[in-house]
């Protein structure tokens, strides 16, 4: 298994999936292990996934400094990853969580960056975030499914600081756009896959300055998809769209009937809209958002 190491010496692993052009694939939780992207829903049969493992995470190495676990003190790691890779400049796909990694990575390194992914990801580097309003909002969506009348109360319980493990697992359901085999099996994984302790560490005070983001984020002239699953609650497909507006050139993509997972839900048509942005909006020098 291939490693290097980070700025502090810490040794951090990677795993390679797929051929072709290299995508760098930063995983969310926050700081899950990379396992759960799989194969990204077959974007491997036409891109070569670079998945990250974050420190502390899979087979990277525990950082003898808990504090670095902190979302802004990973980008140097992310940045180290590209110069051992040999890229001069690299194409990013970051998932949930790790969407404020990739934001201060491409403000930090604008140079870098050659087109950006971002799938059900977090914004809190550009001072947006999900509420509990957005929250139950999307469950409320799925108020046909025969778990809701448990799941619901349970994000109640979440909202109000007042849940239990019971009422952690009940919410489950939620985060895919069906609740079957393949969802189940995804789901089972998460425990063994989560440093919990980095977790709690990942967005801790002094990890985001949204203003001093968002100032590179809107100078940032590279393409960029927002990838939104319709039935999730992070983001919202409208708050998609917001995060989309600080960039000069993102496009946003809804990919109906999924939910956090959306290559776990509809493979065939997550692959299929995150090559096509790849091969075409890249291959052909991008396209400028309208305004």
């Amino acid at each position: 298994m291939p490693a290097f190491s980070a700025p502090d010496g810490t040794q951090l692993a990677y795993h390679v999936v797929g051929e072709g052009e290299p995508l760098i694939c930063l995983p969310g939780g926050p700081m899950r292990a990379s396992a759960y992207l799989g194969d990204l829903g077959g974007v491997s049969k036409r891109r070569r996934l670079i998945m990250l493992d974050l420190r502390g995470t899979g087979d990277s190495a525990v950082p003898a400094d808990p504090a670095t676990y902190r979302c802004d003190r990973q980008v140097e790691d992310v940045e180290a990853l590209r110069r051992h890779l040999g890229l001069e400049r690299a194409d990013f796909l970051a998932h949930s969580a790790a969407g404020d990694l990739a934001l201060l990575y491409a403000a930090r390194h604008p140079e870098r960056v050659r087109s950006l992914v971002l799938v059900t990801a977090r914004a809190r580097a550009i001072g947006i975030d999900f509420t509990a309003e957005h929250r139950r909002e999307a469950m409320d969506l799925r108020a046909a499914e025969p778990w809701y009348a448990m799941g619901r109360p349970a994000g109640d319980a979440v909202w109000a600081g007042t849940a239990t493990e019971a009422d952690w697992d009940a919410m489950v359901p939620f985060q895919y756009g069906r609740w079957d085999a393949a969802a189940r099996a995804h789901a089972a994984a998460e425990v063994e896959q989560s440093n919990e302790e980095a977790g709690d560490v990942y967005a801790s005070a002094g990890a985001f300055e949204p203003a001093v983001t968002r100032a590179a984020i809107i100078a940032l002239e590279v393409p960029v998809l927002i990838l939104a699953g319709e039935l999730d609650s992070g983001p919202r497909p409208r708050v998609a769209r917001a995060v989309a507006e600080w960039f000069p050139r993102a496009e946003v993509a809804v990919q109906a009937g999924t939910g956090h997972y959306p290559w776990v839900d509809d493979p065939a048509a997550f692959a299929r809209t995150v090559l096509t942005f790849l091969d075409e909006v890249i291959g052909r020098g991008g396209r400028k958002r309208p305004h």
